[in-house]
């Protein structure tokens, strides 16, 4: 199930608002600039299902995002808990960052904690399969996968060059509750 919760910036202890219902949190979220949607992740993949094999399986959703959005290019980001480098992943996306151009990201399997600090507030957005969420550029965020992670995500962009992490120096994210505190 996906959740929101916003807090206040300078209370990461204490949630003022904590949404379960996918219409309450893709209309917050809006109302922050934030997309969220709901898709049917129902393409049958095999464990360990390469990103050609993916994107394939997506194509006809794919096609639809980049035509109405304008993205030129596509990629899949998959993490499992047995992955060797799982540990340098996940501390690649947990600090704070902004990218040039938006974030897009498609869960056809699994979970992932996406914080979005957005003026003084911060929207941590727990996506899970089917959520389909599209962060506008400039937005500062952190991404956690989580200690034990498993996820698959499709990446859209417009120019892979605009996805490059740009960190803030603000220590914000390592105040906030992680993944595994949600469970």
């Amino acid at each position: 199930m996906s959740i929101l919760s916003v807090y206040h910036q300078s209370a990461p202890e204490h949630p003022f608002k904590v949404l379960t219902h996918v219409e309450d949190i893709a209309a917050t979220l809006a109302e922050a600039g934030v997309q969220l949607e709901r898709w049917e992740a129902g393409a049958r993949l095999s464990a360990g299902a390469s990103s050609d094999e993916v994107i394939a399986a997506y194509r006809p959703q794919i096609d639809r995002l980049m035509n109405e959005r304008g993205y030129a290019a596509v990629d899949v980001l998959s993490v499992t808990r047995d992955h060797p480098q799982k540990a340098e992943l996940r501390a690649r996306f947990l600090d704070e960052h902004r990218h040039a151009e938006d974030e897009v990201r498609f869960f056809v399997a699994g979970r992932g904690l996406f914080s979005l600090h957005i003026e003084n507030l911060v929207y941590a957005v727990l996506c899970e399969k089917n959520d389909l969420i599209s962060v506008p550029a400039g937005t500062r965020h952190w991404f956690d996968m989580g200690e034990d992670p498993h996820f698959v995500a499709i990446r859209l962009f417009s120019n892979p060059e605009g996805w490059v992490a740009q960190h803030t120096g603000d220590d914000i994210a390592s105040r906030f509750p992680r993944l595994e505190d949600l469970a």
